[in-house]
């Protein structure tokens, strides 16, 4: 039986298409995840007169004990010596990759610095249904409610505070570098619905007085989220932030040429899934991130990153 021309061709665009997608799934599992990479950008947001800042954005580290390579790039950013260093969450994918984790950091964690929490930084990975990501709201049925972690949180917490660090979690914080001062918000992870905005705060507290006594300063105003939902992004717009930072969306963590990230696992546009955009006139930095679930440990098209904002004077 002689093969129609038309059934010959398409057997072979079907065969070319799973060579394409299997070459893919190689490069993303095996390859780009590995494949750290620092970013680097500048902003023009700090007032007049004011020395830059080189503010370090790490985010979604996802760390398990033995992810050497990973290791090993958390450790090469210390030699970036920034002024500031903003964590966005999901540090860890394991109770063991704590104390791994906090070695890894540990001249980061004595410079300034802030951090806010994840999901992954209190509830252990699952298995979870890549089509999930597809659906408007990616949660499953009572993926909010309000459990006990199982991972150790507070471990995490004390690790990453014990030299200094601020913890933003529904709360407000001070940071002086030299003529300076930073102001700090944040929320818990709005992922869970944990966020909640902190009032402001009506005079300086007593931490504050020995900084108080140096006024008048410039004065840098950050909001800080583990997944930029829209409802904290203009919470912190409202709030007078000059620039916001979150994680969460991993770039997409699956981008495809000419269409970009296919989601965000949140209500943000898929067109700000990574880098810096604007939110209602306001500077907006989300991380792709450093990692993955280990249940979905793969990437393309958006290689794990840390990124260095260089802060500058804005324009007289």
């Amino acid at each position: 039986m002689r093969r129609h021309p038309a059934v010959g061709a398409g057997a072979a665009l079907g065969a070319l298409g799973l060579t394409a997608a299997a070459a893919a799934h190689v490069w993303a599992r095996h390859v780009e995840i590995h494949r750290f990479t620092l970013r680097e950008a500048e902003l023009r947001i700090l007032p007049p007169g004011a020395r830059p800042l080189r503010l370090l954005h790490i985010s979604d580290i996802h760390l398990l004990p033995d992810q050497r390579r990973k290791l090993d790039f958390l450790t090469h950013l210390s030699t970036l010596q920034p002024d500031l260093v903003i964590d966005t969450g999901d540090n860890i994918a394991s109770a063991a990759a704590v104390p791994v984790l906090a070695e890894a950091l540990a001249p980061l964690l004595r410079r300034p610095g802030a951090f806010v929490m994840g999901s992954n930084d209190m509830f252990s990975p699952m298995p979870k249904n890549p089509a999930r990501y597809l659906l408007r709201d990616p949660r499953p049925k009572g993926f909010t409610e309000r459990t006990e972690p199982d991972l150790p949180t507070d471990q995490l917490a004390a690790r990453l505070t014990e030299h200094g660090w601020k913890d933003l979690t529904n709360t407000r914080a001070r940071l002086v570098l030299d003529e300076l001062e930073v102001t700090l918000v944040g929320v818990d992870d709005p992922h869970l619905e944990r966020d909640e905005m902190p009032a402001p705060k009506t005079g300086p507290g007593p931490e504050d007085a020995a900084a108080s006594a140096r006024e008048p300063r410039a004065v840098l105003h950050l909001g800080v989220a583990h997944a930029p939902y829209r409802r904290v992004l203009d919470a912190f717009v409202a709030d007078g932030a000059d620039l916001m930072l979150a994680g969460h969306t991993h770039g997409g963590q699956l981008r495809l040429p000419g269409i970009g990230a296919i989601v965000t696992n949140c209500d943000l546009p898929r067109a700000q899934a990574r880098g810096l955009t604007r939110w209602r006139g306001v500077p907006l930095h989300v991380s792709a991130g450093m990692g993955a679930s280990p249940y979905s440990n793969y990437r393309l098209m958006t290689p794990p990153e840390a990124t260095l904002l260089t802060l500058r004077p804005s324009a007289p």
